[in-house]
């Protein structure tokens, strides 16, 4: 057994849901998962416990020698297997894209040619991009496990040919929220929503511009892994704008004001506006966005009064935030959370 990847992560996040998808793969083809489960040091009385994780790390050497030995790499999911080394040629085909945007095109397109199960495709509008599945039969007991991993396989590997984590602003599932709901953020960046027409998600449409900066000889050395790379992996986004917004978001006190948050990204004030330029973008625009969201976000899930909400995003009182919020939204911020209201209650 390979230890090292099982001493490279402790956290145990993984739903136990996904390890007992993986049986069901093996009992699709009349095998037993025992040495698989062996091998990821997890043990089989855990598998039917729906409150259960397993670390990633386990996860990965459970999915890595799971789809050797049942020779899929779809692990059940599909009508007919994708054998050892699918998604390796996968990647390979979309290596030579001139930039992020016809390398998920291809992605996608080639998928298709290896099944007809579910199809991906890639769409743009008002600056987001979307990647989405349709479902074209019925996937069964490994619906969730398969279109949650179909998008981050191709996630996974957008992050990996830029080198840079492709930071998600929303995504949707097809199906009622899980048990484990509470994994989804850390698989998933964005506003996450449940029950939608499709499973999605989205992000800039400015990272389909950058170009990939990998080659054969990085795709090999990718590939000794079980899984393409996770998005995890990437704690670095090249897209400026996007990392001024986790600033914003994440650093507020401390990202004031253009000299801070330059400061804080090891760059002068000058080079922060050049950049954010370059992107079309203004810092200004950036700190309404933020100031929006995190506002949008209080009001849809707190009982904040509206005047704390306000001097916590950063206004000095309450007029100006809902002046603000109304520029924003169209609505007032008490009209915003009363249909928010109206919206959960089903009226």
């Amino acid at each position: 057994m390979s230890s090292s990847p099982l001493r490279s992560s402790r956290r145990a996040a993984t739903p136990m849901a996904f390890v007992k998808a993986i049986a069901l793969g093996y009992e699709r083809y009349g095998m037993d998962p025992s040495a698989a489960l062996a091998e990821a040091q997890i043990a089989p009385h855990e598998v039917d416990n729906p409150d259960a994780r397993v670390t990633a790390a386990q996860f990965e050497v459970l999915s890595g020698f799971a789809m050797q030995e049942l020779d899929d790499e779809a692990l059940g999911w599909f009508s007919r297997r994708l054998p050892w080394g699918t998604y390796g040629m996968l990647c390979r085909a979309s290596l030579g894209a001139p930039d992020l945007g016809v390398a998920i095109k291809r992605w996608c397109r080639h998928h298709r040619l290896l099944t007809e199960d579910i199809a991906l495709d890639l769409s743009t509008a008002g600056g987001t991009a979307t990647v989405a599945i349709t479902e074209r039969r019925d996937l069964g007991a490994f619906r969730e496990f398969c279109l949650v991993t179909s998008l981050r396989f191709l996630h996974g590997y957008a992050s990996w040919a830029i080198d840079s984590r492709v930071s998600l602003s929303a995504a949707a599932f097809s199906y009622a929220a899980p048990r484990h709901r509470d994994a989804y953020p850390l698989m998933f960046g964005g506003e996450l929503r449940f029950g939608a027409d499709r499973t999605s998600y989205s992000f800039d449409e400015r990272y389909l511009a950058m170009p990939l900066l990998r080659d054969e000889r990085a795709l090999r050395t990718m590939l000794r892994r079980a899984l393409p790379l996770t998005v995890l992996q990437y704690r670095r986004d090249r897209l400026l704008g996007q990392r001024v917004r986790e600033l914003l978001r994440t650093r507020g006190p401390e990202a004031g004001n253009a000299e801070s948050i330059a400061a804080l990204l090891n760059l002068s004030s000058r080079t922060l506006h050049r950049q954010l330029q370059e992107e079309g973008i203004s810092l200004q625009a950036l700190k309404d966005e933020v100031r929006h969201e995190l506002a949008a976000e209080q009001l849809r899930r707190t009982e904040r009064p509206i005047k704390q909400i306000a001097l916590a995003v950063g206004f000095r009182n309450e007029k100006s935030f809902s002046r603000a919020f109304r520029a924003w939204s169209g609505l007032t911020p008490g009209a915003f959370r009363q249909r928010g209201l109206l919206q959960r209650s089903g009226v």
